[in-house]
């Protein structure tokens, strides 16, 4: 298999799902389609492969499920070439970081979470 192509997120609403990826993590809107009752939204890191289905929660249990579809563990990994840049801007943004960057030997990397409560590491592999 050469790689992932989509991975679906759960969220409350597309607009704001799509407002927080594009304009706050600087993510390309690849795919919005309108399908009657839902939309098919995909969002993926400039320059990257595999996409983002944003799935509104749409039953009790999708929406229980908000930002803790990974049981409270790190579950994405967003890999940069410019930590210092994108934490920035992610910061003035308003993303909540929950720890200091720090320096690991597999590169730099701080934890942050999603407007729904996701967490994801944002990484500067050490070979960057």
């Amino acid at each position: 298999m050469p790689h992932i192509a989509a991975f679906s997120l759960l969220v409350p609403d597309y607009d704001e799902a799509i407002a927080f990826f594009v304009d706050v993590c600087d993510f390309e809107l690849t795919e919005d389609r309108d399908e009657g009752r839902k939309r098919w939204v995909t969002a993926r890191p400039r320059g990257g492969e595999s996409s983002i289905v944003l799935a509104r929660a749409d039953t009790d249990e999708q929406r229980a499920a908000l930002g803790n579809q990974l049981g409270g563990r790190v579950g994405f990994f967003l890999h940069t070439d410019d930590f210092a840049r994108d934490h920035a801007r992610m910061t003035a943004a308003g993303v909540v970081f929950h720890e200091e960057p720090r320096h690991e030997p597999y590169g730099i990397v701080a934890v942050w979470e999603d407007p729904w409560g996701n967490t994801w590491d944002l990484l500067q592999p050490a070979s960057v």
